[in-house]
C-alpha cells in the first residue's frame, strides 16, 4: 500500500467515486460531518457518487434519500436504492421476487443454523431490514472471537451460500453479486456505461475483507487508515492508504481528488 498523494487522479479525468460505509464513512456508526460535507464536494464538482454496503436495504433507506449521491446499493449489490426529486427512492434489485422469496427462505433456517450451533453467534440487529442475504454480528454490539467467525462463514458456505467479513458483520447470500458485480450494475442501469472498460476513471474506497474483490480491481483503490485491523487477512491490498481513519480518512481522499479537478 502506498501513501495517498494529490497526483494520483490527474491522468484521466475521474467519472465517480464508490464508497463502503461502516467504517468508511461512517466514526462510531454515524457518518461524520466532514465525510457528508466530503460526499458533497464530489456531488458539486460534477462526480458520480455511489455507496456499496453490506447493509441491508431498509437500513439504507433513510441515508439514500438523504445523504449526496446518487445511489445506496445494499446487500452487498444485490438491491439499489436511487433517490430522485422530491426525495422518491427508486428500489433496483438484481434478483426477481420469486428468487427472493425462495432464498429468503432458506437463509433463515441457515441463520437459525448459526445461532443454533456457534457459541455466542447473534444476528445483526439490523436484520429486519434484510431482503436478501442474513448478516451475524461479530463487532458492532457484540464480540465473537475469530473462531465463531470462521465457524460462521464455513456454516454459510456449506450450505451453499456466499459469505464475506465486514468490519461490523459477517454476511451471507445466494446469488452470484458481491459488492463489485454491484457496482458493475449500478453503472449500467445509472449511466450505461461500462465500468471494466473504464476502471481507471473510477475510485472505490473501503475499509475490510469485504472489500477486497474492489481493492483488486479498481485502478485507483484506497483503504482508509483503519484498514490496517484486516491487512492480515487480505490477498488483495487497497493500492493506496489514507492517513486518517474512517470518516476522516474518507475527507482526506476526496480533498486529494478535487485538488486534480
Amino acid at each position: 500500500m502506498h501513501p495517498l498523494t494529490s497526483d494520483l487522479f490527474h491522468q484521466r479525468p475521474l467519472l465517480g467515486v464508490m464508497t463502503d460505509i461502516d467504517d468508511t464513512l461512517t466514526t462510531d456508526g454515524a457518518i461524520t460531518s466532514d465525510a457528508l460535507e466530503a460526499l458533497g464536494k464530489l456531488k458539486a464538482a460534477g462526480l458520480h457518487v455511489a455507496a456499496i454496503t453490506g447493509r441491508p436495504v431498509g437500513w439504507s433507506e433513510p441515508f439514500a434519500g438523504s445523504w449526496p449521491v446518487d445511489a445506496i446499493v445494499a446487500e452487498n449489490g444485490a438491491v439499489a436504492l436511487q433517490p430522485l426529486p422530491g426525495q422518491r427512492l427508486v428500489k433496483r434489485y438484481q434478483q426477481d421476487e420469486t428468487t427472493r422469496q425462495r432464498n429468503y427462505a432458506r437463509m433463515q433456517e441457515v441463520l437459525a443454523q448459526i445461532e443454533r450451533e456457534v457459541p455466542g453467534a447473534r444476528r445483526a440487529t439490523d436484520s429486519p431490514g434484510r431482503e436478501t442475504d442474513i448478516a451475524i454480528d461479530h463487532s458492532e454490539f457484540t464480540h465473537l472471537p475469530q473462531q465463531g467467525i470462521d465457524e460462521a462463514v464455513r456454516i454459510m458456505r456449506a450450505a451453499g451460500m456466499n459469505a464475506t467479513v465486514s468490519s461490523i458483520h459477517i454476511n451471507g447470500w445466494f446469488g452470484a453479486h458481491n459488492k463489485l458485480e454491484g457496482a458493475r450494475w449500478i453503472v449500467r442501469e445509472l449511466w450505461g456505461r461500462d465500468l471494466d472498460a473504464e476502471m481507471n476513471r473510477w475510485v472505490y474506497v473501503g475499509d475490510s475483507t469485504n472489500d477486497q474483490l474492489m481493492f483488486q480491481h479498481f485502478a485507483h483503490s484506497v483503504g482508509v487508515a483503519n484498514v490496517a485491523r484486516f491487512v492480515p487477512q487480505l490477498q488483495h491490498l487497497p493500492r493506496y492508504v489514507t492517513q486518517g481513519e474512517r470518516g476522516a480518512g474518507f475527507a482526506e481522499l476526496v480533498q486529494a481528488i478535487l485538488a486534480n479537478r
